[in-house]
């Protein structure tokens, strides 16, 4: 009688071990494996929109402004300040999204009117 359960329960065994390993899997895949190839795809993009005039950070911390792409060779030469040099497509980490004129031409104007009325302020 206990040969029975024994078999039922090495049998029950084999399937729950298989049923941990395809769930295991299945982890790895949707909480590894895709979010990676997601940024990895999101990184390819941002490479191929790279333009002249692009503000950008490389992988070495440098900041400095696209001057131009090759796409034959995959490099871009970037303007550090004056100073020209040739770097792989890859080396770039990061496009510096710059602030459009009009919202720092109004955050001048407020800075300006809250200077205007602390100063308005120290007279009285």
């Amino acid at each position: 009688m206990n040969i029975s359960f024994m078999a039922a329960a090495a049998g029950f065994g084999s399937y729950s071990t298989i049923l941990m390993m395809v769930v295991l899997v299945g982890f790895t895949y949707f909480f590894m494996i895709k979010p990676q190839k997601k940024r990895q795809q999101q990184a390819m993009d941002m490479l191929s929109k790279l333009k002249k005039g692009d503000k950008v950070i490389l992988v070495s911390g440098l900041h400095a402004k696209i001057d131009s792409v090759n796409d034959k060779d995959k490099t871009v030469v970037v303007d550090a300040d004056g100073i020209f040099l040739t770097f792989s497509k890859m080396a770039v980490r990061q496009v510096v999204e710059a602030a459009p004129e009009q919202e720092v031409k109004s955050a001048e104007t407020e800075e300006k009117a809250a200077s205007e009325e602390e100063k308005a302020n120290e007279d009285k």
